[in-house]
């Protein structure tokens, strides 16, 4: 006669085995702040704009909006292609409105 009491084969996951699922009053929880940061929660260095090029092409003028809103007129004779659309990082410097780079801010890029 056949023993009908076999143990469970390994990996068959035994409670003990599996991780106990959290439920929902065990989850941490947020607080609401009391205000808005009292200091700038996403510092850069001096002089760096992160933003959008809206006027591309070889230079060395281009365009640039930043997260803001800000529109940029960057002069940089070094700065290589840049297309409308890329997101980039720039470090600026304010420079004489000699070079006309179309509307906004007058800009030139560091290079560093």
């Amino acid at each position: 006669m056949p023993d009908d009491h076999q143990p469970a084969p390994s990996g068959a996951g035994a409670p003990a085995d599996r991780p106990t699922p959290l439920s929902a009053t065990d989850l941490p929880t947020l607080r609401r702040p009391a205000g808005p940061p009292k200091k700038p929660t996403d510092n850069r260095p001096t002089g760096v704009v992160v933003g959008w090029i809206t006027r591309g092409g070889s230079g060395p003028c281009y365009g640039l909006m930043d997260e803001n809103g800000t529109e940029y007129a960057v002069y940089g004779p070094n700065a290589g292609e840049l297309r409308k659309g890329d997101l980039v990082t720039l470090r600026l410097t304010a420079r004489d409105r000699a070079v006309d780079c179309g509307p906004g801010i007058p800009m030139r890029i560091v290079n560093e």
